[in-house]
């Protein structure tokens, strides 16, 4: 490996160099420079997988995590960057969510790993284009890389997409108005946790928030705050009672609460303000580009996260004490 893009340290096992910096990986989806929060992260997407019948999504974000990891070292990336877990994270999100839309085997393991090996370099090129906004890739890198996947699904019969939404205008939702029980509202909000790794398991979403506040209560309390709060806004505008049910609403919502709340900026009054603002704005954000991409038969995935984060993250310069700068971690 070249000096500044070897993973292990002098002095240090390589073997526990490169597991803290997988696990790292793992934690940066949701803003966490913690080992142990993405072994929480790892032990909630198992159960989900397992629970599902779907163990392939959890062996598809161990080789996505992987091959992105490796990706950014074989190109040179900062040593800091890749240690941190920068170049995992997008990732193990192309490894969770290709299994889910593409039949299994061999075509489908490769293309987890091309696709994880993509989003690291989208995120050097993404990153460098926007370093000078002080604004980070996000998990755009994962959106564009899976997009691009799903999408040649239509062209390459290799490809084999077997769970694609079904492509369609957009439509009225059939079920604008529900009730949620006391009991219902709760499963959903740790739901809605567990599918930012599309992962439909409230057990998994309360091990994500653990995970959370093993490295930052307060990143726990915004994620789940984040939740809440965009059942709220999404059953308040009509939006489809199953999908909210099911956490499609949350799950974006979830990541710019955290983000917002606890990674960009520090905690106060006003900031509290400006993250329940760009919640609600995610959840819009959901909504239209569901219409949007609905014709193209390919899902938003986090990109409503991404819109709401970088376009609430350029004017931080209206509340003061921004986080900001190079060492925030870059989910």
């Amino acid at each position: 490996m070249t000096a500044n893009g070897c993973v292990a340290g002098q002095g240090s096992c390589p073997a526990v160099s490169v597991l803290g910096t997988l696990l790292r990986g793992a934690g940066q989806v949701m803003f966490q420079n913690s080992p142990w929060t993405g072994l929480l992260f790892l032990c909630g997407i198992a159960w989900g997988a397992w629970n599902a019948g779907r163990p392939e999504i959890f062996f598809g974000a161990l080789l996505g995590l992987a091959a992105g990891t490796a990706t950014g070292c074989l190109l040179g990336a900062p040593r800091s960057d890749v240690r941190a877990g920068l170049h995992g994270y997008n990732g193990i999100l192309v490894g969770c969510a290709l299994p889910v839309f593409l039949e299994g085997g061999a075509v489908c393991w490769l293309l987890i790993a091309l696709g994880a090996m993509f989003s690291t370099v989208i995120m050097l090129a993404v990153s460098r284009v926007f370093a000078s906004w002080k604004v980070s890739a996000m998990t755009g890198p994962f959106v564009f890389a899976t997009w691009f996947i799903l999408l040649a699904s239509y062209s390459f019969a290799g490809f084999d997409a077997v769970a694609l939404p079904h492509p369609a205008l957009p439509a009225l939702p059939h079920d604008a108005v529900s009730l949620f029980s006391a009991e219902a509202f709760f499963i959903s909000s740790l739901v809605g946790v567990s599918q930012v790794f599309l992962i439909n398991d409230p057990v998994t979403g309360a091990l994500f928030l653990i995970g959370l506040a093993l490295s930052s209560p307060s990143a726990a309390l915004f994620g789940w705050g984040g939740s809440l709060a965009a059942m709220t806004a999404a059953l308040l505008l009509g939006a489809d009672g199953a999908s909210v049910g099911a956490g499609l609403y949350q799950f974006s919502a979830v990541l710019t609460a955290i983000g917002m709340g606890t990674t960009f900026y520090r905690p106060g009054g006003r900031v509290i303000l400006y993250t329940l603002l760009a919640t609600v704005f995610t959840v819009v954000a959901q909504g239209a580009l569901n219409a949007a991409l609905a014709p193209l038969g390919i899902p938003t995935l986090t990109f409503p996260f991404v819109v709401a984060a970088w376009l609430f993250l350029l004017p931080h310069v209206v509340l003061a004490g921004t986080r900001g700068g190079d060492d925030s971690p870059s989910a």
